[in-house]
């Protein structure tokens, strides 16, 4: 078109969903302990940082956590504010955890 190139790079790589993982079993007893309720936890179909890693380092224990967000990718996105020192608070007990 117009003398244009185009060069298409590979996508993410996939990342298995893995409802044995050990560090997944510590962070939801960690909010469980840290909130008082069930943590909800999903595979999603979506492109993550989290499945380059995975390539890089096959069989590496991985979980995506994050702060809510809402109508992502559209003019509409936003995120809850207050969700990110919940995010924030499991993260540092989690790590806590580990040690």
């Amino acid at each position: 078109l117009g003398g244009a190139t185009v060069t298409i790079h590979d996508a993410y790589g996939a990342w298995p969903p893995n409802p044995d993982s050990a560090l997944l079993a510590t962070m939801q007893q960690v909010y469980v302990d840290l909130y008082g309720a069930e943590p909800k936890v999903a595979a999603i179909h979506a492109g993550l940082e989290t499945s380059v890693a995975g390539v890089k380092y096959p069989g590496l224990d991985m979980i995506s956590v994050g702060p809510t967000i809402l109508d992502v990718h559209s003019p509409d996105e936003r995120m809850e504010v207050a969700t990110v020192q919940k995010v924030y608070d499991l993260l540092v007990a989690t790590l806590a955890q580990l040690q």
